[in-house]
């Protein structure tokens, strides 16, 4: 067991020469936290993801569902299964993501971006006034949420991310199940309401649609609305987050970005290569598999690591440099084959106007004093708060 503890803070901060290291050593190897199976290269990474068969998703049900938490939504909604049970899933919410929503929620981002852009004013925390407070708002219009909790959201998904086996302390333990009791709680409430009076929104979608005759459960769809709020505001945030401080940390490339915004697609897509979201997601070996020449005992924990695949040297020439023109086809930020993210496109919108309004306003951003704190979660990885100084245009 090589020595990595990919909890550990200096890998949180920066996991990418611990991800090295791996690549070159120890390609699949057991890492801490609990011995679980580090899958580091690019072309075992992908096979990880496309074989449901042998690597079972059941792994996030695994990770989320220690004895201490009791009854965990994100532990049982369509991310923990495999085909054909996700298939069917998936199949009822295609709708809530595709071309005909994102087109109809891009005004509204843009008007909820510029108005909350005013407050970005000498070390304000960019997370909270921007990065966070936008995915929320798309959340919450796609699900006909009450606007009035969106402060909660962002509380509720990192009490869940954070989950693990062992609980960091009693009083965390408690905060965490009185968190998954609240968050449940409203959304069955959610549920009554559409069910009395449905209106245009995907909760009152889920409850009418049919695949194959069947109708998803009310505990189906309470899983999945969880699901959708907490992948729904991790991605977007963290990304962002990571984003800005890209930007602080090279200001030549804010320049250039102003000068040419339509590179900011190009953008967006070599920063999900270079600084992805999603370290990793658990699964579960379905039988004894033997990868780059190591064999993984069956019901061993397997981690697949995007985020060093897309910096896998087989696959990115000089992946640690940042490239805008580098076409980025094939990364693995969004994940691959059947649960390739259903949100990447609106992701990807709101992200990418959230960068237009900032660099509309501001010639560079700057970090203050002080590190970074990044999140202490194995699937999400961005900044906990990123207080800059914002250079208005003409100042």
């Amino acid at each position: 067991m090589t020595q990595i503890n990919l909890m550990s803070p200096e890998v949180l901060t920066n996991p990418y020469p611990y991800y090295a290291e791996l690549r070159r050593l120890s390609p699949v190897c057991q890492v801490e936290p609990h011995g679980m199976w580090a899958v580091s290269r690019y072309e075992d990474v992908l096979f990880v993801l496309k074989n449901p068969s042998l690597f079972s998703s059941s792994g996030f049900t695994v990770a989320w569902q220690p004895a201490w938490v009791g009854y965990n939504p994100m532990a049982n909604s369509m991310i923990t299964r495999d085909p054909p049970q996700h298939t069917r899933l998936r199949a009822l919410l295609l709708r809530a993501f595709g071309p005909a929503t994102i087109a109809r929620l891009e005004p509204r981002v843009r008007t909820t971006a510029e108005r909350l852009a005013i407050g970005l004013v000498d070390g304000a925390d960019f997370i909270q006034t921007l990065a966070l407070p936008v995915p929320a708002y798309v959340i919450s219009e796609i699900l006909g949420l009450d606007h009035q909790l969106l402060p909660y959201f962002k509380q509720w998904s990192d009490d869940i991310v954070a989950i693990t086996p062992t609980p960091a302390s009693p009083e965390a333990a408690e905060r965490i199940r009185g968190t998954i009791a609240k968050l449940t709680e409203y959304v069955g409430k959610v549920i009554e309401e559409r069910r009395r009076a449905p209106a245009d929104d995907t909760v009152s979608d889920l409850l009418r649609a049919e695949v194959e005759g069947q109708r998803l459960t009310d505990v189906e769809i309470k899983d999945f609305l969880i699901l959708l709020l907490i992948a729904g505001l991790e991605s977007t945030t963290n990304l962002l987050g990571n984003s800005l401080l890209f930007l602080a940390d090279h200001p030549e490339m804010m320049v250039r970005l102003r000068a040419e915004p339509s590179l900011i697609p190009s953008f967006i897509e070599e920063m999900l290569r270079y600084d992805g979201v999603a370290p990793g997601v658990p699964r579960l070996a379905a039988s004894d598999v033997t990868l780059a020449g190591v064999t993984i005992p069956q019901g061993s924990m397997v981690f697949p690591l995007m985020s060093s695949a897309n910096r896998d040297e087989r696959k990115f020439p000089d992946p640690d440099r940042f490239d805008l023109h580098r076409g980025s086809q094939g990364g693995l930020a969004f994940g691959q084959g059947a649960h390739f993210c259903l949100g990447a496109m609106l992701a990807r919108m709101e992200v990418r106007i959230v960068l237009e309004t900032v660099l509309a306003r501001f010639q560079r951003v700057e970090r203050l004093l002080g590190n970074i704190q990044y999140q202490c979660a194995l699937t999400t990885r961005g900044p906990v708060a990123l207080p800059l100084r914002y250079i208005p245009v003409g100042g």
